[in-house]
C-alpha cells in the first residue's frame, strides 16, 4: 500500500467525516446571517438579547469542547458524536419551536452542548495511517470553511422560504443525517488510546496554559470569532436599510465570499514561500479593521457594504486558514491535541463575548459604539503581534516504538534528538510513541529511519 496517497479506507472517512462536521457547522452558521433581522418579530426582542441569542452556542461549546474529547477516549468516538449530534437536534427542536427570543437562546445553547470536534478529530486519527493524517485533517478543515460559506448564502434562501422556525426544522434534519452517515459511511476503528495530535490530555494542558507563544494564537482565535459574531449582529439590518430584501442578502454574500478568497490565497501562497508570516498576519489585521471601519462608517449603500465584505472576508479567511497552521508549529510536539483543544475553547468564547457582549453595546451605545468595540479588541490584538516572531518552518513527525524493546526506548530517543533537523523528541509511554518537531529545510529522514531499523533489530 503507497504511503504517499490516501488508501481507499482513508478516503471514505475523510469524505464521510468531514460531511458530518461540515453538516453540524453548517446548523450552527445558518442563522448568523438572518438571525438579527428575524428577532425583531419576538415579543421579548433587545438588541442585547438577540446579541446573546446569536452566540449562546459559544459558551457551551467552550464549556465541553475538552471533556467532550476525553470522554471519547473512555467510552467510544461514535458513541459520543452520536450522542453530540442527539443533543444538536434536541436543541434545534426546542428553537424551532420556541415563541420568544429566549426560547431561541436555550435551544442555540443546548445546540453547543453537542461538542463532538475533538471526537470526530479523533476518529480522524484512528481511522488514518501517521503519514496520511495531516491530508485527512485538511479535508476536514476545508469542509468547515465551506460550511461556513454555505451558511452566507444558504442562510438568506432558506430564511426567506421557510423562516426562523423552519431554519432550525432545517437544522434539525442536518443532524439526522449526520447520525446517518456517521453510522453508514465511517469505516468502524478500534478506539485508540488518546491520540496527542488530536486529542486533548489532562496532564499537558496546565504546562499549555503557561506557553506563551500558544495564548497569542489563543487571544488571535478569540478576537476573530467575537469581532466576526459582533458584527453580524448589525450587518444584516444594514443591508436591509441599504434596500436590500432578506431573501437578496444570499447575492451580496456569495460574490464577496468568492472574491475574499482570490485575494487569500495569494496573500498565503506569498506568506509560505517568504517564511515571513508575522507580516502577512498584520495585513490581514489591517484588512479586518477597515472592513469594519468601511462598514460601520460608511455602510448606508449597498457599495460600501460590498467593499467592506470583501475587505473583511479576505482577512478573515487568511487568519482562520493560518491560525491552525501556526499553532502546529508552534505546539510543542506530541501536544498538539492539547493546544488544539484550548485554542478551540478560545474560538467559541470569543463567539459568545462577540454575540452577547456586542448586543449589550449595540443596545445602549449603537452600531457606533459596536464598531468601536470591535476596532479596540482588532487593535489590541494588532499591537501584540508587536512581540510575535516568524516560526520556524517545522512540522510534526510521530514514531511508533511498539517494534522496539522498552530498555531500548531511551537510547533510540536520545539518538533520535542529535539527528540533523529534530529540534525536540518527546516520548508518550502511553501510546508508544515518539513524537518529533523537525525542521523541514534540514530534516534527515534516512537517518531517522537508519536508527528505527538498527533498534528494532537489536530488539
Amino acid at each position: 500500500m503507497s504511503q504517499q496517497t490516501l488508501n481507499h479506507t482513508e478516503k471514505r472517512a475523510a469524505l464521510a467525516l468531514a460531511s458530518v462536521f461540515g453538516i453540524r457547522m453548517l446548523g450552527l452558521f445558518l442563522i448568523m446571517p438572518v438571525l438579527a433581522i428575524y428577532a425583531r418579530e419576538y415579543p421579548d426582542y433587545s438588541a442585547a438579547l438577540m446579541g446573546f441569542t446569536l452566540g449562546a452556542y459559544g459558551l457551551t461549546q467552550a464549556l465541553l469542547q475538552i471533556p467532550m474529547g476525553m470522554l471519547s477516549d473512555r467510552i467510544g468516538r461514535r458513541p459520543v458524536i452520536v450522542l453530540g449530534l442527539l443533543v444538536f437536534i434536541m436543541g434545534s427542536v426546542v428553537a424551532a419551536m420556541a415563541d420568544t427570543l429566549v426560547g431561541i437562546a436555550i435551544g442555540r445553547a443546548i445546540q453547543g452542548l453537542g461538542a463532538v470536534a475533538a471526537a470526530i478529530l479523533a476518529l480522524a486519527a484512528d481511522i488514518s495511517r501517521d503519514q496520511q493524517r495531516t491530508k485527512v485533517m485538511a479535508v476536514i478543515g476545508m469542509c468547515i470553511g465551506l460550511a461556513f460559506a454555505t451558511a452566507m448564502v444558504a442562510g438568506p434562501l432558506l430564511g426567506g422560504a421557510l423562516g426562523l422556525s423552519g431554519l432550525f426544522w432545517f437544522t434539525a434534519g442536518t443532524g439526522v443525517m449526520g447520525i446517518v452517515i456517521l453510522l453508514l459511511s465511517v469505516p468502524k476503528a478500534q478506539t485508540q488510546s488518546a491520540r496527542r495530535d488530536a486529542l486533548p490530555v489532562a496532564s499537558e494542558l496546565k504546562s499549555l496554559l503557561k506557553h506563551t507563544q500558544l495564548w497569542q494564537l489563543n487571544i488571535g482565535v478569540f478576537v476573530l470569532h467575537a469581532v466576526l459574531t459582533a458584527w453580524f449582529i448589525t450587518l444584516p439590518t444594514q443591508l436591509e436599510s441599504a434596500g436590500f430584501a432578506t431573501s437578496t442578502h444570499a447575492w451580496f454574500y456569495l460574490p464577496a465570499i468568492v472574491l475574499s478568497i482570490a485575494v487569500m490565497v495569494p496573500m498565503i501562497i506569498r506568506s509560505s514561500r517568504t517564511d515571513n508570516q508575522v507580516f502577512w498576519f498584520r495585513i490581514a489585521l489591517i484588512m479586518l479593521c477597515s472592513g469594519v471601519f468601511v462598514g460601520d462608517v460608511f455602510g448606508r449603500s449597498g457599495l460600501s457594504l460590498a467593499v467592506a465584505l470583501l475587505i473583511f472576508f479576505a482577512g478573515f479567511n487568511y487568519l482562520e486558514a493560518s491560525l491552525p497552521s501556526l499553532l502546529t508549529r508552534v505546539a510543542p510536539a506530541g501536544s498538539k491535541g492539547s493546544a488544539s483543544g484550548i485554542y478551540a475553547t478560545c474560538q467559541f468564547l470569543g463567539a459568545f463575548v462577540g454575540g452577547s457582549v456586542g448586543g449589550w453595546v449595540l443596545q445602549y451605545y449603537q452600531s457606533l459604539g459596536l464598531g468601536i468595540f470591535s476596532l479596540a479588541l482588532l487593535g489590541l490584538w494588532l499591537f501584540s503581534t508587536l512581540w510575535m516572531a516568524n516560526p520556524k518552518p517545522v512540522t510534526n513527525v510521530t514514531i511508533n516504538l511498539q517494534a522496539v524493546n522498552g530498555s531500548q526506548r531511551n537510547g533510540l530517543n536520545q539518538a533520535l534528538a542529535e539527528v540533523t533537523g529534530v529540534e525536540e523528541v518527546r516520548y508518550a509511554p502511553d501510546d508508544e510513541i515518539s513524537y518529533l518537531k523537525v525542521d523541514k529545510k534540514q530534516y534527515d529522514e534516512k537517518t531517522v529511519q537508519g536508527l528505527l531499523q538498527q533498534y528494532q533489530t537489536t530488539n
